[in-house]
């Protein structure tokens, strides 16, 4: 019964939805019953499919660039304390910065001609920070006794931080991927409104053409698509962290 709550609630709120919209007469342009929104969705599924998975091509490239960067990153700054002061400030740059506010820029220097590779970059703007936080966390999560005795034995830095600092940040890892993974959704779909042209044609862009078209139902049905592909892809990471923490507590 616990597992059907969400189910029950969202079908109490869908009724309640479709039957004040029936009852009080409501326009569909400014707000479609949810019978007009799966119609939207059955007649358009094809093109909304096509563009949900440009979008997350998109954020999924982003997020293997924020990974290797930010890791990388991250272990320089274990290695060095000075890199480490250096760093961190300007990774909370990037944090703080709103990916709107520099979107136009990135557009310009990836070129107007090639806006996807400005999507990426945005992408992995956003979902960079999550990923780099976590790892510097787990870097320094070390137990202190085997710091001790690993310089017991003589092991250098980068012996330490491979055999070390890296297992003790797997969890910490993990964690950061999971909310880099639906920041790196979403600064795909922030980029692509700041895009705001045909070229990339992915969910964001479906959403800003119903809109002008004052297809509501549409754009409904094109946030339900971007919905359901951040739930699964949430559901998709947590499993993969089950499977590593339960990996990495076996080592």
């Amino acid at each position: 019964m616990i597992r059907l709550a969400p189910v029950i609630l969202t079908a109490l709120l869908l009724a309640i939805w479709e039957v004040a919209c029936r009852a009080l007469h409501v326009a569909p342009y400014f707000l479609p019953p949810p019978s007009g929104v799966a119609v939207a969705l059955r007649d358009d599924f094809p093109v909304l499919l096509a563009a949900a998975w440009r979008t997350l091509s998109t954020a999924l490239i982003a997020l293997v660039l924020a990974s290797l960067i930010a890791q990388a990153l991250a272990i320089v700054t274990a290695l060095s304390p000075i890199l480490d002061r250096a760093i961190r400030p300007l990774a909370s740059v990037v944090q703080v910065t709103p990916v709107i506010a520099i979107a136009p820029l990135v557009l310009i220097w990836a070129g107007l001609d090639h806006p996807e590779r400005a999507l990426v970059s945005l992408a992995v703007l956003v979902a960079f920070f999550p990923i780099f936080s976590g790892a510097a966390a787990g870097l320094r999560s070390a137990d202190p006794d085997l710091e001790r005795l690993f310089a017991l034995y003589g092991a250098g830095r980068w012996q330490k931080v491979t055999r070390l600092r890296l297992p003790s940040a797997v969890p910490f890892l993990l964690e950061g991927h999971k909310v880099g993974a639906g920041l790196a959704l979403i600064g795909a779909v922030v980029a692509e409104f700041s895009a705001g042209s045909g070229g990339v044609r992915g969910l964001a862009w479906q959403i800003l053409d119903a809109s002008n078209k004052l297809q509501t139902a549409r754009m409904i049905a094109a946030l339900v698509v971007l919905g359901a592909m951040g739930v699964a892809l949430h559901a998709l990471l947590e499993a993969l962290e089950r499977v590593g923490l339960k990996w990495w507590r076996g080592r």
